[in-house]
């Protein structure tokens, strides 16, 4: 018998000052089996950075042809895919081909970067990627604020992001962007 995954609830309140994005979000996040804190809260971190009423989790690692997260239009035509982690650079350059923009957030500081030398000239011709890699150590701080049921607070501001909970110390967010969509 396969084992379940493990629903947790995080009621998010996000302060975006630079989209302008303000709102409380009531979330359920079902933890794959296989998936780490590391991971989850990186997916709500992804969520947080993009956030907007029709963006939405997804099967992600339960389902080859989903992301970890998705915003689609009210006809169900992609207008982002989210990743998370280091997938494979040919589901990478499909999502590419399926959604208006694709965002992935690589972590796991020199992993990522080790996983990104090789591919990095084969996604060259995605137009429509955003790449970032977390700062080392970001994830693990994230990991910290994992709990069944949470209260989290993300606020962004002057490119600066800080994750935080009433009763943990803030987590700042850095990362590098490996790649930026083509804006011709």
């Amino acid at each position: 018998m396969a084992i379940k995954s493990t629903i947790y609830k995080a009621e998010l309140q996000i302060a975006d000052m630079e989209r302008h994005y303000y709102a409380d979000h009531a979330l359920t996040i079902a933890r794959h089996p296989s998936e780490t804190d590391e991971r989850m809260m990186v997916r709500l971190l992804a969520f947080a950075l993009n956030a907007d009423e029709r963006l939405e989790f997804c099967k992600g690692l339960s389902d080859v042809d989903e992301p970890d997260l998705w915003r689609r239009d009210l006809t169900g035509r992609i207008e982002q895919w989210i990743e998370v982690g280091q997938p494979d650079e040919r589901r990478l350059l499909k999502a590419c081909g399926r959604a208006d923009q694709v965002w992935l957030c690589a972590y796991s500081g020199r992993v990522a970067d080790l996983w990104w030398q090789p591919i990095r000239g084969k996604l060259d011709r995605a137009r429509n990627l955003t790449v970032l890699s977390l700062a080392d150590g970001v994830a693990a701080s994230l990991a910290t604020l994992a709990q069944r049921t949470m209260r989290l607070q993300c606020t962004i501001q002057d490119g600066q992001v800080w994750v935080g909970a009433a009763d943990a110390d803030p987590v700042a967010v850095e990362w590098t962007v490996l790649k930026e969509p083509d804006r011709r």
